[in-house]
């Protein structure tokens, strides 16, 4: 993923800051992520959701609503209006490079917002909301001892989140319009609800009326003990796991033509985290797993070790070819279950006579078939010798390497 710092004009013409996650690979679609109430586009869950997205070929737009983060403006002056406005602003941004959006994304009220956007704009296929409220006004429960003074001098200053605000009358006034269940009810676009039942920011009584509201298609997606913010990295990396995979239902990527030379495409890993081991594996546009390392060995086992990888290679295509041999000979092989193991031995355990290590492939076939005879089954082994991978780990291999410029 590549990351473009970027910054377009808002609402009342203030410079807001952004960030582009580009796709490493081809760009297929373009998505707009709007963060929650006072956070900012760099919190945990936006950079983990807009890199899985980016590394399935979506790019995304994340930015920092009028007076927030990095933008210009003055935040008191704001109101949900004006981020509603600012998610368009965002939009016509994209559109004007070429890129226009097709995805929406919300956390908190940045997920009303995006409700709100997509009923006033053209070409949206999906939105999906995080920890959304269904009544924008929810969020001023977060300063309600202060709202006599604002009704009362216009303005207050509030701490949220440890960090001092200054809420303007206006705000108060604009979220109490902004329900949402009539725009739910006309939303020309697929719908995710994504919201923890713990929540203690916005209730899942939310999640549950925006469901009720919109039409189908809609889907609700439980974060069970996740909080408000998805602070814990294996609850942002489920929210983003999720968000891709159902978007990709509703927004058309057209595939690119494999690279010359691989008719299989190309298999592009990219880090999902700098600090720690976890990667972004995606082959084409449509497979996407996960690579990591086990605890023990400083990661978070969240996905398969490379050499889980290269064991699931080994059996997959082992599989693979003793299907397509008996479905050859048309054998009564029902089933093929293949168990691969790996371990690192001193050569001369292996009666190789030499003192180095080598790497152990353990490969436990079992074929299901009660008419199999044993002539079949001694056939089917001998076969699975001859899976390409197998022939691949067993002879010496090339590995040509080339430096890209960033």
């Amino acid at each position: 993923m590549a990351t473009k710092h970027i910054t377009f004009t808002g609402h009342d013409g203030s410079a807001l800051s952004a960030r582009l996650d580009m796709p490493t690979g081809p760009h297929l679609a373009t998505a707009i992520f709007a963060h929650c109430f006072t956070c900012g586009k760099d919190i945990p869950a936006a950079r983990r959701i807009s890199a899985r997205l980016a590394a399935m070929g979506i790019a995304v737009l994340r930015f920092d609503f009028t007076g927030l983060g990095h933008s210009e403006g003055e935040f008191q002056n704001t109101s949900f209006s004006s981020n509603v406005d600012d998610i368009i602003a965002a939009a016509e941004w994209c559109t004007a490079q070429g890129m226009a959006p097709s995805l929406l994304v919300g956390h908190s009220l940045g997920g009303a917002a995006v409700i709100k956007a997509a009923g006033l704009m053209q070409g949206i296929k999906a939105v999906a909301t995080i920890g959304a409220p269904f009544d924008p006004a929810h969020v001023t429960h977060h300063f309600a001892a202060a709202l006599p003074d604002i009704e009362t001098n216009g303005s207050a200053e509030v701490t949220l989140g440890g960090r001092p605000f200054t809420i303007g009358k206006s705000f108060i006034e604009d979220t109490g319009n902004g329900v949402l269940g009539d725009v739910l009810s006309h939303l020309g676009a697929a719908l995710l609800v994504m919201h923890a039942p713990r929540d203690k920011i916005v209730g899942v009584e939310s999640a549950s009326q925006i469901f009720t509201a919109a039409r189908h298609p809609k889907s609700f997606v439980s974060l069970d003990d996740a909080d408000h913010l998805v602070s814990n990295p294996k609850d942002a990396e489920y929210v983003a796991d999720v968000i891709a995979t159902w978007a990709a239902r509703y927004i058309n990527r057209p595939l690119p033509a494999p690279p010359i030379g691989a008719p299989e495409g190309v298999v592009r890993v990219s880090e999902a985290n700098p600090h720690g081991f976890l990667q972004d594996i995606t082959s084409g546009s449509h497979m996407h797993m996960l690579a990591d390392e086990p605890l023990a060995y400083g990661g978070t086992n969240m996905g398969m070790s490379p050499y889980g990888f290269l064991a699931a290679s080994l059996g997959a295509c082992t599989s693979m070819t003793v299907r397509m041999y008996a479905q050859r000979k048309g054998w009564p092989l029902e089933h093929v279950n293949v168990d691969v193991s790996h371990n690192k031995v001193h050569a001369q355990d292996a009666a190789l006579g030499t003192g180095e290590k080598i790497d152990v492939f353990k490969r436990c076939i079992t074929l299901t078939g009660g008419e199999l005879t044993h002539e079949q089954r001694m056939r089917l082994l001998e076969i699975a010798d001859r899976c390409p991978v197998h022939r691949t780990l067993e002879r010496t291999s090339v590995v040509e390497t080339d430096l890209v410029a960033a």
